[in-house]
């Protein structure tokens, strides 16, 4: 499908981080109560939107979520293949891919003392699938049994969906067609089990401090909104307890001053940094840098004017060189045309449109618009960031260079910035995907006609086919064909 292609714009982002041990820093005493010594400090960009993990969508949210809760499996990130490890199930089989079984743990308990069932995951389940709760979401458990009729609301009966507690308290679980990744899905904070009873109490506020009951290694101890999130390690906790007894999260929405605290020995880490700076940055001791699964991207909106028209996307997409704006971040990110980054099976470098700007004008010619004055101005959205505001402001500047077309350029604040997303997004929308298991169709499956993530607003029946083969078949070179398609 080259027009699905044609209107995306992607390039790869590694992550790059700061990192003070405490015998290289000192530490400094916070606001907080908590011993510095005990504490590791680090920031986030800005307040989590929302940490309901049946209604979250964003890595902020899940960075939270991923500390103070679990799901049945768990990703070994030592292993150079991602491998799963036990988490909630201590093991699971299936002999056709189809129907599995899940052994669950029975030594967990909440963190208000209340023993884990299976029924918590069921629970969380149903909460996730069901119509009210209105989770962007409910497809990561399409493939189990009529997850999705229940969730187009087919069928009321949630008995009918295809998970079930044994007599033993474990899982069996049947798919709608095989599926030998099904496992690797349920690492993912969307499907963690959830406590009907803490969440119908207290509505709204059921994730507030002192409301909120989990399961993880860590407790939410402290939420001091758009200021600082406060965790401390669960006395409750089945496994290995961590070394660290508090994780301290500034909100900060401004590098610079992030890159001050950390100067000053008032913070850990650095999540990002600021690409002005970042030569210089790479020069300190502390600074590493490690490769992850994820994507940036660029997004069309099919359904406004004049991005509307395939041969439009395809032309921005050809204007832009990809290259020339990992030059510019110098953070190690690699520029690509394809949805699946690099080190994931089914990655290919030939993927996508290429930089071709002769190409790009003569396409623009072809859609209408010889006459480059009658071309409207692009809306081009992304949420506040000094990293996003160079990208966008590279962007410009290329279109206008390459095609002499014009952009007006917009930003929000991160949760305001997904509610536009969701609602009206602008012709151009910026956005990103860390993978939430190692497998391609976590990627591609964003641009399904029923994915709650698609803000482009296109969908095509041939490519959710092509999804759904790739799902159930086993064999990976055939899968990976299946994908290229």
């Amino acid at each position: 499908l080259a027009y699905l292609r044609a209107f995306r714009v992607f390039f790869v982002l590694g992550v790059a981080g700061l990192l003070c041990l405490s015998s290289a820093c000192t530490k400094k005493k916070n606001s907080y109560d908590v011993d510095p010594a005990e504490t590791f400090r680090t920031h986030m960009l800005s307040e989590p939107p929302s940490l309901d993990w049946s209604l979250s969508t964003d890595t902020t949210s899940s960075e939270i979520q991923t500390n103070i809760m679990e799901g049945l499996t768990d990703i070994d990130i030592w292993d150079p293949l991602l491998k799963l490890k036990p988490a909630l199930a201590t093991a699971w089989y299936s002999e056709d891919s189809k129907h599995w079984h899940f052994t669950l743990r029975k030594d967990v308990k909440w963190t208000d003392g209340i023993p884990f069932t299976a029924q918590h995951l069921v629970d969380g389940w149903e909460r996730l699938l069901n119509p009210a709760t209105a989770s962007q979401y409910s497809y990561q458990l399409y493939s189990v049994k009529n997850a999705k009729a229940y969730n187009e609301g087919k069928i009321t009966d949630f008995s009918k969906v295809g998970v079930r507690v044994t007599e033993s308290g474990d899982l069996d679980i049947e798919l709608e067609q095989p599926q030998a990744f099904f496992p690797q899905l349920l690492f993912h904070h969307s499907t963690y089990p959830i406590r009907k009873d803490v969440v119908e109490k207290y509505k709204e506020q059921w994730t507030e401090p002192e409301h909120i009951v989990t399961l993880g290694s860590y407790i939410l101890k402290k939420w001091d909104h758009d200021k600082a999130l406060l965790l401390e390690r669960n006395p409750y906790y089945y496994g290995e307890a961590p070394k660290v007894k508090f994780i301290l999260y500034y909100v900060i929405n401004e590098l610079s001053t992030a890159v001050n605290l950390f100067d000053a020995g008032e913070i850990d880490a650095l999540h990002d940094l600021p690409t002005q700076t970042i030569n210089e940055l790479k020069k300190m001791p502390e600074f590493k840098m490690t490769p992850y699964l994820g994507i940036y991207y660029y997004g069309f909106n099919t359904k406004k004017k004049p991005t509307d028209n395939a041969d439009v996307r395809r032309a921005i997409s050809m204007a832009i060189d990809r290259k020339e704006i990992t030059t510019l971040l110098a953070g190690g990110q690699l520029p690509t045309s394809g949805f699946i980054p690099q080190g994931m099976m089914g990655y290919d470098p030939t993927a996508g449109v290429k930089f071709d700007p002769d190409a790009a004008r003569k396409l623009l010619d072809k859609a209408g618009y010889k006459d480059r004055s009658k071309f409207p101005t692009l809306s081009l959205g992304f949420n506040t960031l000094d990293q996003h505001q160079r990208i966008a402001e590279n962007v410009q500047e290329q279109l206008k260079r390459n095609l002499g077309i014009s952009t007006e350029l917009s930003s929000e604040e991160w949760k305001t910035y997904l509610n536009t997303l969701r609602v009206n997004p602008p012709n151009i929308y910026r956005h990103g995907w860390v993978a939430d298991y190692p497998d391609p169709d976590n990627f591609l499956n964003l641009f399904t006609s029923y994915s709650e993530n698609n803000h482009t607003f296109w969908g095509n029946s041939e490519y959710d086919s092509l999804i759904e083969k790739a799902v159930s078949e086993s064999d990976a070179s055939k899968r990976i064909e299946l994908y290229k398609q």
